[in-house]
């Protein structure tokens, strides 16, 4: 886990949000079962070498801050397939002008860059289930270069800048309610993901049009933008069951319209009788064998535990609140507070640590966070220490807290909270619940896996479902893991996807 600050960084690109009734005309769908182009896009643009240049310095920086890439024969059918889609967008003819990467993150997320980079990630790949539904998501995500939504976006923030405690006009995962104010809305993020401003609806709606427009131009059955959104609407939905909130924000959504109410317009702009090839098959047989969820090299949450086996650590979140693991952060979450849990490099004291974060909550220009003290501490033999700043908010008093640890050879990892004023407490057991974990522990902690069966005779869902590596919601999780229902029929020799160790 590498060191993070906690505040907002630089818009670099676009991110993940697709589906339906833009400006942008469509042409008719190819027919047969191979992909070709058919007619000059609408968005007609190139590939500048400002944006070459741009693109290729931001790359190596979303690398790092989306866990790297994912390598092997998956990843080489992702990207050929997002060179077809991508050459659609009529940004270069050249499928050599264009780098698709799969991205080692466990959030379902995508976005595209300019310079003809093209992200997604390896959850929202295993969400899919066929090759249209990958062409659709990375045809919104190029659609969104094309249309330069990304530097509209940039000269609309110039003009509309909130000036707020942080002085930040984004917002990150944890914040799907608003009982912070807006400095709780200011002070965490999740990465680069949601490091970017909040298309407009226009912008999103052109986006969809263009990855089904894009769809048709290739040959592939424009229908799939509506199922993979209707996907990923199940997903949100399953998740917020599981974590017991009835308004979750998902991880790779705060930037973007709710998917649920998106996919009957894709579905009307698609045309209820439109055809075209999916590649059902030869999608899952690409994927099989994908990491899913976390990748334990950056650590795992099972329930509310976080087990980091590499870093040899552990800690439970209070109970009440959920986890979502990042590549370089945990975000912990619940209805009395939000956590964040980094690292970094030491330096120096625990003291100057601590000060050291609470500089870093804020942007340049804007009254720094202090610690009214800073106590020492020892958590299960490790040295700690913590301070705690009393903000005012945009309506309230909240609570800020650095704890951070000493593990030694210069590294440190520390928590950040904010609760309402006089609440801090509630974290108390989080604190004290960071400690070493052993050779045979860490040891213990496997990858789940993406597993693509062959229905066999006598197999139902709910005999299948029970393959899944997990303890609870096995059914739930199997069908919304493969676009099912609860009455759905298998057939024998069908592909589906069942997670396992």
């Amino acid at each position: 886990m590498a060191s993070r600050r906690l505040r907002t960084a630089t818009l670099i690109g676009t991110s993940l949000g697709f589906v339906a009734m833009g400006s942008a005309a469509c042409v008719p769908a190819a027919s047969g079962g191979s992909l070709k182009s058919t007619g000059t896009p609408t968005t007609s643009a190139s590939i500048s070498q400002a944006d070459k240049a741009e693109g290729a310095k931001a790359h190596p920086q979303l690398l790092e801050e989306f866990g790297g890439t994912v390598s092997g024969p998956q990843a080489v059918y992702v990207e050929s397939v997002g060179k077809t889609i991508a050459v659609q967008s009529g940004l270069s003819n050249a499928r050599g002008d264009f780098t698709v990467t799969l991205l080692n993150s466990p959030v379902n997320n995508a976005f595209a860059i300019p310079g003809g980079y093209v992200y997604v990630t390896r959850q929202l790949t295993a969400l899919m289930n066929n090759e249209a539904e990958l062409a659709g998501v990375l045809g919104h995500e190029v659609g969104h270069v094309a249309a330069r939504h990304a530097a509209k976006r940039q000269q609309a923030a110039q003009r509309n800048q909130i000036i707020g405690v942080l002085g930040s006009i984004l917002s990150g995962v944890l914040l799907g309610d608003s009982s912070f104010g807006q400095f709780g809305q200011k002070l965490f993020s999740q990465g680069s993901q949601l490091l970017t401003l909040k298309y407009s609806r226009s912008q999103e709606l052109e986006a969809d049009n263009l990855g089904i427009t894009y769809l048709k131009r290739a040959g592939y059955d424009p229908r799939a933008m509506a199922t993979v959104l209707e996907s990923l609407a199940r997903q949100n939905a399953l998740e917020a069951q599981l974590r017991g909130t009835s308004n979750q924000v998902p991880e790779w959504a705060s930037t973007h319209p709710d998917p649920a109410s998106r996919v009957r317009g894709a579905l009307n702009q698609a045309g209820s009788d439109a055809t075209g090839i999916t590649n059902r098959d030869k999608f899952l047989t690409g994927i099989d064998g994908l990491v899913y969820g976390d990748d334990p090299k950056q650590g795992v949450v099972e329930g509310s535990k976080f087990t980091h086996p590499v870093l040899r650590f552990a800690f439970e979140a209070p109970n009440g609140f959920y986890m979502v693991n990042g590549t370089r952060a945990v975000s912990i979450s619940g209805q009395s507070g939000k956590a964040q849990f980094s690292g970094g490099k030491l330096g120096g004291s625990l003291d100057a640590y601590i000060q050291t974060v609470f500089s870093g909550l804020t942007d340049s220009g804007q009254a720094k966070i202090t610690p009214s003290s800073i106590e020492r501490t020892s958590v299960n033999g490790i040295p700690a220490a913590y301070g705690v700043a009393r903000v005012q908010s945009s309506n309230s008093n909240v609570d800020v807290v650095v704890f951070a640890y000493d593990f030694g050879n210069g590294q440190a990892y520390h928590f950040v909270t904010i609760t309402q004023a006089g609440g801090a407490g509630v974290f108390n057991p989080m604190f004290r619940s960071l400690k070493r974990i052993s050779a045979s522990e860490a040891g213990s902690v496997k990858p789940r896996l993406l597993d693509v069966v062959t229905v066999k005779s006598g197999d139902t869902v709910r005999s299948l479902s029970q393959r899944m590596a997990y303890s609870d919601a096995q059914l739930e999780r199997f069908l919304v893991l493969n676009g099912l229902q609860s009455n759905s029929t298998l057939t024998v020799g069908q592909k589906v996807k069942v997670v396992t160790y």
